[in-house]
């Protein structure tokens, strides 16, 4: 029964990813005077479905990385995906033959395995990591159903994907996709993406604090209230912060993503805790639209790593920036 619900969750999400691309759906890309209207779009998709702006962000990043390292155009209708993730225990080779490159090994955290139609993958060649475009219609590129053990964000289709020598065209130099200063703007895209979320599952204790008075439902929404409001003016001071460096020749863009990555799982955490606890186990059991946005939103926010992210502001602040 589980499995029959995944499957129709990661076939309502892929469907409305495809129609999505299809209509024509893009963002203005970061760092050129609309960074605000770019992240309010990843927001809006956020609230409205987090596996589907899973995979819409990934697309949207994609076409951004492609024009930041002048990569190639991607044709219409193509659904692109970022695959970078690079955990001890998922490694791909990158193997130069002349003057082409095939790629080798499995990679983990997949998202939109099967109804992308290219990737951005990152890979270990000689000289260093490289970022490298797939084409994932190459008979090499196989998915690996099963590798997701949880209803969170199952819609995603976040699988393994093993390479088989597929050949591979090359974005960028060694470590191009690392270095650029979009990565830490993209990183701020995921957050506004969690904010949309987090606003999402808040609109359930708002409705119940619209039906009438209550002074621990008030409190808890006035909590709520001010950790959205602070979420959502800290992602428009920093996507104008964005426009008027986006080469970030002041070095603040790493600093600017964790603080803005930090504010936002930590507000996220707190939407579902207090909205948890106020409205009990009546929508958890019985809401599931809010059930499933909790699920969704609980795993998603997985990728800010806690402590470690935040350890990473000490450094500037030992460095006296």
């Amino acid at each position: 029964m589980l499995n029959e619900n995944w499957c129709t969750q990661v076939a309502r999400a892929a469907a409305g990813f495809t129609e999505l691309v299809a209509s024509g759906w893009s963002l203005p890309l970061p760092g050129r005077g609309s960074t605000s209207r770019r992240w309010t779009g990843l927001a809006a998709l956020g609230a409205r479905d987090l596996p589907l702006a899973r995979l819409a962000e990934g697309h949207a990043d994609a076409v951004a990385v492609l024009a930041e390292l002048g990569g190639p155009e991607p044709p219409p209708g193509a659904r692109l995906g970022v695959w970078a993730a690079e955990p001890p225990d998922g490694r791909v080779t990158a193997t130069r033959d002349g003057g082409r490159w095939s790629l080798t090994g499995t990679k983990r955290w997949c998202s939109g395995a099967r109804v992308c139609t290219a990737a951005l993958v990152t890979a270990h060649a000689e000289d260093g990591r490289r970022l490298f475009l797939v084409d994932l219609a190459d008979p090499g590129a196989v998915a690996v159903p099963g590798s997701w053990a949880t209803p969170g964000m199952a819609g995603s289709d976040t699988v393994d994907v093993r390479f088989d020598g597929v050949p591979a065209q090359p974005v960028g130099g060694v470590r191009a996709y690392l270095d650029r200063p979009g990565f830490w703007h993209g990183g701020i895209g995921v957050a506004a993406v969690w904010a949309g979320g987090a606003r999402a599952v808040a609109d359930r204790l708002a409705a119940a604090v619209a039906a009438g008075p209550d002074p621990h439902r008030d409190a808890a929404w006035g909590a709520v209230d001010v950790a959205l409001s602070a979420l959502e003016a800290a992602l428009v001071v920093a996507a104008a912060e964005v426009d008027a460096d986006p080469a970030d020749r002041a070095g603040t863009a790493a600093v600017r993503a964790q603080r803005v990555r930090g504010l936002a799982a930590r507000t996220g955490l707190e939407v579902l805790a207090a909205t948890g606890r106020v409205l009990g186990a009546g929508p958890a059991a019985h809401d599931a639209g809010h059930a499933a946005r909790c699920a969704d939103l609980e795993v998603y926010l997985r990728q800010h790593h806690g402590e470690r992210d935040l350890a990473a502001l000490a450094e500037p602040l030992r460095a006296g920036r």
